[in-house]
């Protein structure tokens, strides 16, 4: 393989009654959460499958199957703590991770921060080396009507 290798990942999920709204980690006060056989953490999903991209491994459902009990209602960092162990025993260390939260609401500013530092954790790195942005969509579409969230990530590492 490379030195350097880059990944894309994109994942969403729409809300849902009763559960909690997780993103990067963070539990976020809203009157839904998203739906998912996980915790449904959007972000750190969108994260895994970059990372994977970048690695040359298959997809994040193939590596954590939704049919599997084992991953029913886990916490997703877990699963990228495991996905960052795969990168580590290939060679790779991170370079940089960028990610953006597509969400009408709620408002993602204030949580962006610990977003982060839950992320940079998970990799063992500095928070400066991951970018979390939350932009709306305007109104368009189902993510814009806030009948759910979408992730966009990117992440780039080197031997």
């Amino acid at each position: 393989m490379n030195a350097f290798r880059v990944g894309t990942g994109y994942d969403s999920h729409r809300f849902a009654a009763g559960r909690p709204f997780i993103l990067g980690g963070v539990t976020i006060p809203n009157d839904r959460g998203l739906q998912g056989h996980s915790d449904a953490d959007a972000l750190i999903h969108a994260l895994i499958d970059a990372l994977f991209g970048a690695l040359g491994e298959s997809d994040i459902g193939t590596h954590f199957p939704d049919t599997d009990p084992g991953y029913k209602n886990i916490a997703s960092l877990k699963l990228l703590a495991h996905a960052v162990t795969i990168m580590r025993t290939k060679g790779y260390e991170l370079n940089n991770a960028d990610a953006t939260i597509i969400c009408e609401r709620p408002k993602l500013r204030e949580h962006i921060a610990a977003m982060r530092t839950n992320i940079a954790a998970a990799f063992g790195v500095d928070s400066a080396q991951v970018t979390v942005k939350a932009k709306s969509n305007e109104g368009m579409d189902d993510v814009g009507a806030g009948a759910g969230v979408a992730v966009i990530a990117m992440v780039s590492i080197r031997k």
